[in-house]
């Protein structure tokens, strides 16, 4: 199977091949034509299964088909929704790679800088808008957004962003968008909440799950070890000096007991 093989434009297939990407993935391979139908879905995948390019490639190519011409002052064609800015960033990047050949604008919003610039861009609109939930709504408060002609909405890691609290500011969000959309939500779990939020967000969606449900990378082994927490840092000492590791990565509660335990350890050699 081959990216040209799913539908997609010959000038995405050339940015995706000059990526050195020559076959899909399979959420690839399911989502795109899925969202190249026109119709919601609802897909559960991991990160790494390459789920980003399951949604910007066909968002690229169904954008590029019906573009009409110039957009108005802050008018949003596509809008994705990112718990991160990190993710934003990531996503919005993909977005300029896979989308080189077509003239589509795209631009990443998300809080930690300054509103001018972000203001400035909006300006002239913009087709593929990739944004934190909070910083959109600081922008359209402002009255620096049109959300009423989006054609499609994204929720990715749409569990992350309840885990983080943001469902709130989704449904403020929603409320500000045109009924008639596509809709694509991606979660690498289908807890109940994600289920109730799909319920009320999507209409007959195509499903997808390519992971196993909440399961954890094939690679990774999961123990438990019952410790009191005085004797935490003793047994973590022990574990790392028993089987011989050289890179361990440890979450703590806070910045301060991080900081305190990696002292700890490194007085205990």
């Amino acid at each position: 199977m081959s990216f040209a093989s799913l539908g997609l434009s010959a000038e995405i297939v050339r940015a995706v091949e000059e990526r050195g990407y020559t076959q899909p993935t399979p959420i690839q391979a399911q989502a795109i034509p899925a969202v190249l139908s026109g119709g919601d879905l609802l897909a559960g995948a991991q990160t790494g299964t390459g789920k980003t390019a399951g949604f910007t490639l066909p968002l690229l190519h169904r954008l590029n088909e019906s573009k009409k011409g110039p957009l108005g002052r802050g008018v949003v064609r596509a809008l994705v929704l990112t718990p991160t800015r990190e993710l934003a960033a990531q996503v919005e990047e993909s977005v300029r790679a896979y989308g080189r050949f077509v003239k589509l604008s795209s631009m990443v919003m998300f809080g930690g800088v300054g509103m001018g610039p972000q203001t400035d861009r909006l300006r002239q609109g913009v087709d593929i808008l990739v944004a934190t939930p909070g910083r959109l709504l600081d922008h359209h408060q402002q009255g620096n957004l049109d959300l009423s002609k989006v054609e499609i909405l994204v929720l990715d890691e749409a569990d992350r962003m309840l885990d983080m609290g943001f469902i709130h500011d989704i449904k403020r969000v929603l409320a500000l968008l045109p009924k008639q959309r596509q809709n694509l939500l991606f979660s690498a779990t289908f807890s109940d909440e994600i289920k109730a939020l799909a319920d009320r967000l999507l209409d007959n969606p195509a499903l997808i799950e390519v992971a196993r449900r909440n399961a954890t990378a094939d690679t990774i082994a999961q123990k438990i070890y019952p410790v009191d927490r005085e004797k935490k840092r003793h047994l973590l000492a022990k574990l790392v000096k028993d089987n011989n590791w050289h890179q361990v990565l440890v979450f703590t509660r806070t910045k301060h007991g991080a900081n305190r335990l990696a002292e700890q350890l490194s007085n205990d050699g």
